[in-house]
């Protein structure tokens, strides 16, 4: 089965290989599955039409619109309903305050997850 990467950057086109070989290290265009969304939008359309990808590369500014900060809050939200990980994730933004921030909240989520599923029943309410 082929790999799903999710692109989303409004600029930067996944199609021009240079990208991938940067950022989706060991993806294929013609043997992977590459999805290129510019925008919120184009995010959450990909997730309800085409579910979990296996990659998401975010660039956190989009333009004049929400930015990929904004999408890593939505695919948050989404994984928190679904009761799902977050996927791999790469982020090619050169805003280095937007970078910090996406990564911030998607490795306190993923680790969350992680420190929740390790936590055992003890029996005891309270202290």
């Amino acid at each position: 089965m082929n790999r799903k990467l999710l692109w989303l950057d409004d600029c930067r086109s996944p199609f021009d290989g240079k990208w991938l070989s940067i950022y989706a290290v060991g993806y294929v265009l013609g043997s992977d599955d590459v999805t290129w969304a510019k925008d919120f939008d184009d995010f959450v359309t990909y997730f309800a039409t085409r579910g979990m990808p296996d990659l998401i590369c975010f660039d956190h500014d989009l333009g004049e619109g929400e930015s990929g900060y904004d999408c890593a809050k939505w695919l948050v939200e989404y994984c928190m309903d679904q009761d799902l990980d977050v996927p791999a994730w790469k982020i090619q933004s050169s805003n280095p305050v937007g970078k910090e921030n996406i990564n911030a909240l998607l490795f306190n989520y993923r680790n969350s997850r992680k420190l929740q599923s390790s936590e055992k029943w003890d029996g005891i309410i309270g202290s």
